[in-house]
């Protein structure tokens, strides 16, 4: 069985949209954590506009970069209700995406990874799926924009699982939902 892992960039006043604010925080140390994760996951999974953003410029980057070589090249599974193709190794998900998730989570073999997209996210919660939540906390306040858990959001409790401070000032928490056996 795969596992369903989030990773998620969030400001100390729990903003998740827009990340450009991280910039001032990324280095090596980041970067080496990110590439990290990429190689154990088997595939993306995205929202419409995570998939938008990221398909307009990882297809034009140089290659003989190893964590763009492998952005580009690893599978990729796009929730939307509104784009009729995909390309950049990708495959639509129309229908029931909890349903198609779950029988992705099922098979073996590595993590499915999340990047961004809140809305998924916040649907992939909802049907307890998300086995890991790693939350890059940067120490900036935003001020506005979508935070992580919208009103409304299933009540669930989150168990510490571990923990990175990097050396630019953000931590790294890495969550697991708390099931019951």
């Amino acid at each position: 069985m795969s596992k369903v892992v989030v990773v998620m960039y969030v400001s100390l006043d729990g903003v998740v949209e827009k990340p450009a604010w991280t910039g001032p925080f990324w280095n090596d140390e980041h970067a080496k954590y990110q590439h990290g994760q990429l190689l154990a996951s088997r595939a993306l999974l995205m929202g419409r506009v995570t998939y938008e953003e990221m398909a307009s410029s990882w297809p034009t980057r140089d290659e003989s970069d190893a964590f763009t070589a492998r952005m580009n090249s690893i599978p990729k599974y796009v929730a939307t209700r509104t784009l009729d193709k995909a390309e950049w190794n990708a495959v639509l998900i129309e229908d029931d995406v909890a349903e198609k998730v779950a029988k992705l989570r099922s098979e073996p073999g590595q993590d499915l990874l999340v990047y961004g997209s809140v809305t998924l996210v916040d649907h992939l919660i909802a049907h307890d799926l998300v086995d890991e939540l790693k939350l890059f906390l940067h120490p900036v306040v935003v001020g506005s924009g979508r935070r992580l858990f919208s009103d409304g959001a299933v009540g669930q409790t989150w168990t510490l699982a571990g923990m990175a401070a990097l050396s630019s000032g953000a931590i790294v928490l890495d969550y697991r939902p708390v099931r019951s056996s």
